[in-house]
């Protein structure tokens, strides 16, 4: 085997043309929406009063495994794309591991993150609709960064619920979101009768994504010519975020590299999913090589402390019912500083593969996942985003097995965003102010009371 340089970079002719429908291998397992009016799977009809109508295709598209990437699509992507796929040689040193790690870096765009990936596609649909205005919700603030980076570039109005705690810890977000041109409201707000009836019931709530899902839903449906879009969760994200686990195929195959383990941080999944789609696809399909591990905190511990069962995807139980692991639409995480981490739901692809036994899940406290994010840094010069420091944390758990066992395995995790707009994050870490929240079974089940 040729030996393989620290960045391994596509060109513009290896770059996808397609993107990969992981939900065409799982046609059979996948359980529609629901309308919670009647009790049937909800109709293309029903999702367009919501979504634009070419997203809901790819959403209920369970037949095609590829997708064409449109060409305005592709030529946005080329800004920042094809991202790098990195050898950690400096890590794996420092671990005195025999693994060979390697990891996909989203990081290099202003989102900081791979929410673009989606962001891009999603408005080029809404604009070609002839759609006028977006609404959305935003976590840690990625989601929205790069939402607001794709409307100013198709020239799509966007309002951002950005949650409430999030909003307070990275206000830089918020700045940059504003440069681009969106209007930025911290959820809940008054803004919205849902937010409203939130506030009352929960005065000095920092927010969750569940809350500010359902602000930018009631928005979409009392304005003009505006449709919702999200950053995660639904099938169509994934499918937009397979540009990453594509991408990743072909690095690896030019050096010869199958993984043994691939591992991403999830919170609704988009990046785990669109991560690991093509090499799923093939899991699915008889090649059993691969041990695909989702990571996620265990302040909101979805897949490992979750239901899997039919729940709404937002607080004010305004969407469609979602077959996914859930801790109920009403249960509000901690304000850790995983802020895209802290949704109740996960993907219904995820949580399917997790509930097939195809995936594994594990959890971990935030002072760990920033030890490992610190010990991440000094050797690989990346300051991670928090959600990222998960997927790195097991990267180093799993090369540090494989010390013990003395495994040459090739581990490739994906390094999902930077941690630019953390610090204040870093610095209540290096003060020791990190606290590590672990719901009680009370509190899980105040949350499953809500399903």
């Amino acid at each position: 085997m040729k030996k393989v340089p620290y960045k391994i970079y596509l060109s513009e002719e290896e770059m996808p043309k397609v993107w990969y429908n992981l939900q065409a291998d799982l046609a059979d397992r996948l359980t529609p929406f629901i309308n919670p009016a009647n009790g049937k799977p909800c109709t293309k009809e029903e999702l367009m009063q919501v979504f634009c109508e070419e997203l809901v295709d790819q959403e209920m598209n369970n037949k095609d495994a590829f997708i064409e990437i449109p060409e305005d699509v592709r030529n946005y992507y080329l800004m920042y794309r094809p991202s790098p796929l990195v050898r950690a040689y400096s890590l794996e040193k420092a671990l005195g591991t025999p693994a060979n790690i390697y990891f996909k870096f989203e990081g290099m765009n202003t989102s900081g993150s791979h929410k673009l990936n989606s962001a891009a596609a999603q408005v080029y649909y809404a604009k070609k609709q002839g759609i006028t205005k977006v609404t959305t919700e935003t976590g840690a603030g990625q989601w929205g960064t790069a939402l607001a980076m794709a409307a100013a570039h198709f020239e799509v109005d966007l309002s951002v619920y950005m949650v409430k705690i999030s909003a307070e810890q990275k206000p830089y977000r918020k700045t940059i979101m504003e440069t681009y041109g969106a209007n930025v409201i911290p959820s809940p707000s008054n803004t919205t009768e849902i937010g409203k009836q939130i506030l009352s019931e929960h005065p000095n709530t920092g927010g969750s994504l569940g809350c500010a899902i359902s602000e930018a839903l009631e928005v979409a449906a009392n304005t003009e010519n505006c449709r919702y879009v999200l950053g995660s969760v639904l099938n169509h994200v994934l499918l937009h975020q397979s540009i990453i686990g594509m991408e990743t195929k072909i690095a690896l195959e030019k050096y010869g590299i199958r993984p043994d383990i691939m591992i991403g941080c999830a919170g609704g999944g988009s990046n785990l999913g669109g991560f690991i789609a093509p090499y799923m696809g093939e899991y699915l399909n008889g090649r059993k090589d691969i041990r695909f591990i989702a990571v996620e905190p265990t302040s909101c511990p979805s897949l490992t402390r979750g239901k899997f069962t039919l729940d709404f995807g937002d607080t004010g139980k305004t969407t469609p019912l979602i077959k996914m692991y859930t801790l109920g639409n009403g249960f509000i995480p901690s304000p850790n500083h995983s802020g895209g981490l802290r949704y109740h739901g996960m993907s219904p692809i995820i949580s399917e593969l997790k509930h097939g036994g195809e995936i594994e899940a594990r959890a971990y406290g935030q002072t760990e996942i920033f030890d490992a994010a610190v010990f991440f840094s000094k050797h690989e010069g990346i300051l991670p985003a928090p959600e990222s420091a998960h997927a790195i944390k097991a990267a180093i758990d799993e090369a540090l097995l494989c010390k013990e066992t003395k495994e040459e395995k090739n581990i490739v995790f994906a390094l999902t965003g930077t941690g630019t707009f953390d610090l204040a994050a870093y610095s209540a870490y290096h003060a020791g102010n990190l606290t590590d929240h672990i719901p009680t079974d009370e509190e899980l089940e105040r949350g499953f009371a809500t399903i």
